[in-house]
């Protein structure tokens, strides 16, 4: 049987640091896409392919390359966990600078769209398990005054599964998304450090913290791998961490 295969975005740090280092462990071949490699992630099984996510110029060749790459290896599975995610910018809706705006929903939004069109093209037509994993978040449905754009990217990318549940199912892909909950990352650090002017719901990550309810990143990755990647799933389905 072929190693199965797994490409994670944003694998630099954080959650996606942590889903690589747990699917190394239960004998995938990991491909992550980032900026840079975590010591821990120095295994002959881990690739990094170093790329941009906020640039549109280059991504879509970068990640063309990497699904033809892993095509040709044939395997009986393949996974791609849409994680790559950035906080900013932090802002009401009236005062946030354009530039910003873009690229925060490039990284957020835009780049997951962009694997996910490589991904079906890429292996639409070959056999074996085939699955999408969008990484979103419960902000995809509450608002969080402040992080709008966040909000904004994080409902796109759910409704980025749900359709390719609808569109690539047909073809035998399956694509899910989970809201993993409160996670103790770099990114719930930033915000808690906001200034309560740009960020009125600043006081919600400082709670977060100061209660303890923010989950190490390895416990989180280890639920999404064995739940999401290594058992089956409802094509199209939203689960939470609760459900993991």
């Amino acid at each position: 049987m072929a190693e199965p295969i797994a490409v994670v975005t944003g694998v630099s740090k954080g959650l996606g640091e942590a889903l690589a280092a747990r699917l190394l462990a239960v004998g995938h071949r990991v491909v992550g896409v980032g900026r840079a490699r975590a010591a821990r992630l120095r295994s002959p099984r881990f690739r990094l392919v170093s790329a941009d996510l906020a640039d549109l110029d280059v991504l879509p060749g970068v990640v063309d390359a990497l699904f033809d790459d892993v095509a040709r290896l044939a395997p009986d599975s393949v996974t791609v966990i849409n994680n790559a995610a950035q906080g900013g910018p932090t802002g009401t809706i009236g005062t946030l600078d354009a530039a910003e705006i873009a690229k925060a929903l490039m990284v957020n939004l835009i780049a997951g769209v962009v694997v996910a069109n490589s991904f079906v093209r890429a292996f639409g037509h070959l056999a074996g398990d085939r699955r999408l994993i969008n990484v979103s978040s419960g902000a995809a449905v509450r608002p969080i005054p402040g992080a709008g754009v966040y909000n904004v990217a994080k409902a796109g990318l759910e409704m980025l599964a749900t359709t390719m549940a609808v569109e690539a199912g047909r073809l035998g892909i399956t694509a899910v998304t989970i809201r993993p909950g409160i996670i103790d990352t770099p990114m719930q650090a930033e915000m808690r450090s906001q200034d309560p002017l740009r960020l009125p719901s600043v006081a919600m990550f400082r709670d977060f913290h100061a209660s303890g309810q923010l989950v190490p990143p390895d416990v989180t990755a280890a639920r999404i791998v064995d739940r999401l990647v290594m058992a089956p799933v409802d094509n199209g389905r939203i689960y939470s961490y609760a459900e993991l």
